[in-house]
């Protein structure tokens, strides 16, 4: 079992990870403990997955490599994100069973969500 998942963001960015993952995805915030926080990011939980934005110095976004979250409400999810700006590329029938579309968090991560087929 996987405890989290790590992606990179710049420094100074919290506020947009906030507004992204919280606010457009709605997960909630964990708080970091004081030695962790002290270098920046936030953490995120919801839908049975954790999430930590780390601070890059040299930050570049994962184009290719990305999480795939299990989401029930994926059409909503979908057209939450797509009225916010944010792209929205469903991807085909390659994993049977599945629904899935590809995205980008606030920083430019590529991040997947799924739905099991009814």
């Amino acid at each position: 079992m996987i405890h989290h998942v790590q992606l990179a963001c710049p420094r100074g960015s919290e506020e947009a990870s906030r507004a992204y993952y919280v606010g457009l995805l709605g997960m909630t915030e964990k708080a970091k403990p004081p030695v962790l926080a002290a270098r920046g990011g936030c953490w995120f939980t919801g839908y049975g997955a954790e999430l930590h934005l780390g601070v890059e110095d040299d930050f570049r976004p994962a184009r290719k490599a990305h999480p795939a979250l299990i989401r029930p409400d994926l059409d909503e999810l979908a057209a939450r994100l797509a009225s916010a700006g944010a792209p929205v590329t469903w991807g085909d029938d390659e994993l049977p069973g599945m629904r899935r579309f590809h995205t980008e968090d606030a920083h430019g991560n590529r991040l997947e969500f799924l739905a099991p087929v009814a």
